[in-house]
This record gives C-alpha cells, structure tokens and sequence, in this order.
C-alpha cells in the first residue's frame, strides 16, 4: 500500500527532524537516490523545515530585517516543495505509463503526488497536535481540545490513505488517467512577476 509507505516515510522524516529541532540542520535522506522513498523522505524534509519557518516569522519580536530574510526562505522552499510534487508525479507517470485507459475513463480532480502532499502535511499536523494534547505544562482544558482535534486528524488520515490507494488502483485498472499540469508559478519568476522583470530595465 503506497499511502501506509509513504506515511511510514513522513513520519521517520518528522522524527528525524525532531533530533535536531533546527531549520538549518542538513538533511540525511537514509534512502537510496533510486528509490521512490528517497523522494517522500526529502519531501516531507522540506515541508518539516517549511512548518517551522511558519512558526519562527509569526513571532511577534521578530526583527523586520531576519523576517524579511525568513520570507525569501520561504518562497524558495515553496517552490522546492512544487518541484518535489512534480518529481514524484513523473514517478507515476513513468509507472502507470503502459496502462490504456478504458473508454470512459476520468480524470481526477488532483494528481498522486498533491495527494500525498496532502497526507505529508497531515503527519505535520498530527505530529504536532499530539505533541500539544501530550504538553505536561498545559492546562487539562487545553490538552483535552487538543486531544479531540488530533481524533479528527487521525480519521483524516484514515480517510484520505483510502482515497490514495482507490487513485491509484483506479489508475492502475485503466477508470481514471493521469493528466499532469506543471504548477507554472510566477512569483518567483523575474520574467512574470512584474516587480521582478520592472527592476531589471
């Protein structure tokens, strides 16, 4: 079942983050370039790393100068994060690219790889959710509306695990077809955001 991999994948990542709790500690990927666990694991790396720049630039002291650092950070990760989705879409492109579809078949609202985007920020959500329902210094109040909200995180998980393997397997028996459309985003782009191409004359 590629969604429990992944899961399994995500959450080693997470794990692995957490030894270090650092934004600027170098990934170690355990996973061979050539296995399609080597592109979740760097994934869920750069989405981990992404959380926690969300969490630093919200902090009300920030200084403007290291924010405004912290925001071109993010940008690059996004689309760090972008390419990724698009590397493991050519995964299934590649794996699925002998199957015919049938007459009828249909195509899915998102690819393979945003949904496991989606479950990659998922095992973020819970991981941290636990971690709140868990915190010894808290109020009870507190880890109790935690605790309630990470039941809804984990039934989400149960949830959008099946809706991957129906995908895939529907792919696989030819009812649906991939149908792949680059993310084609502009900001970072200094021949499409107007700021960027203006500054440059």
């Amino acid at each position: 079942m590629f969604s429990k991999l992944a899961y399994s994948v995500f959450e080693q990542s997470i794990k692995d983050y957490h030894q270090f709790d650092n934004v600027d500690q170098p990934i170690n990927n355990p996973y061979p370039k050539d296995k399609f666990e080597h592109l979740l694991y760097l994934k869920n790396w750069i989405d981990t790393v992404q959380w926690h720049f969300e969490d630093i630039i919200r902090d009300p002291q920030i200084d403007p100068v290291a924010a405004l650092t912290l925001k071109r950070r993010i940008d690059a990760s996004n689309q760090e994060r972008t390419d990724m989705v698009e590397y493991i879409d050519s995964y299934f492109l590649q794996k699925y690219s002998n199957v015919k579809a049938k007459d009828g078949a249909k195509i899915n609202s998102e690819s393979p790889a945003w949904a496991f985007d989606r479950l990659s920020i998922l095992a973020l959500k819970i991981y941290h959710m636990h971690e709140e329902a868990t915190r010894a210094e808290a109020s009870q109040e507190h880890r109790d509306k935690c605790q309630e909200k990470l039941n809804v995180l984990l039934e989400q998980r149960t949830d959008l695990s099946t809706a991957i393997e129906e995908l895939l397997t529907d792919i696989e028996n030819g009812d649906k077809f991939m149908k792949v459309y680059k993310q084609m985003k502009m900001y970072n782009d200094d021949e499409l955001n107007p700021v960027l191409y203006q500054n440059k004359k």
